[in-house]
Parts: structure tokens; C-alpha cells; sequence
């Protein structure tokens, strides 16, 4: 399983591109942050990449959890995006109770 590791400092944009080529090849992958600022970017990056993924016909969705990592021999709490295609084919359905035009349309950074 692909890790995409997010640093505060990351590119949402480069974060974006390595999501959607690691979907495209495997069909899912885990984005991983620890900290406010690494959160925000990853997010930010996957949002970006369903909009890539959509030129594609691929639709995404993103199941959010929390980690404990070890880093330097202490115990961290990341979260932990896994992204995945979205179940039900091309993903042209909404989901239930949300009408069409309600809906939104291991890497190192």
C-alpha cells in the first residue's frame, strides 16, 4: 500500500499530481499528516487531485482516520486519508440525500 506523507511545507499541487498518478496506476492510496498546517495541505492536495481524476472518468472519495506513528522513538498522531475510487462505477450518481447540484465538484512532499 502507497503512503503520500504531507508536511506543512508541501505543494498541495505536486501533492495533488502524485495522488491522482498513484490512483490512476492502483486504484488507492493513504495520504498521511501530522499537524494542523500538513492537514490542511493534504486535504487541499486531494481536492485538487478529484479534480484531476475527474478528466479521467474517475470519481474519488476520502475515508478519514487517525494513526500512531513512531517518529524518532515517540509515539505521533497523524491522520490518515484514504482515498479510494468512489463505489458504484463512474460515480455520475450523487450521493443519498444529496441532489447533483448540491454535490462539490510512501511520497515525501
Amino acid at each position: 500500500m502507497d503512503i503520500i506523507k504531507v508536511a506543512a511545507t508541501s505543494r498541495s499541487t505536486a501533492v495533488a499530481g502524485a495522488i491522482a498518478g498513484v490512483m490512476r496506476e492502483k486504484g488507492q492510496v493513504d495520504v498521511q499528516a501530522i499537524g494542523a498546517g500538513a492537514v490542511n495541505q493534504a486535504v487541499k492536495a486531494v481536492t485538487i487531485a478529484r479534480g484531476y481524476l475527474e478528466l479521467d472518468g474517475i470519481d474519488i472519495v476520502c475515508v478519514p482516520s487517525f494513526v500512531e506513528v513512531s517518529i524518532d522513538d515517540q509515539e505521533r498522531t497523524a491522520v490518515r486519508l484514504s482515498v479510494e475510487k468512489r463505489p458504484g462505477g463512474s460515480g455520475e450518481t450523487s450521493p443519498p440525500g444529496v441532489s447533483a447540484a448540491e454535490e462539490p465538484t510512501a511520497y515525501e512532499f
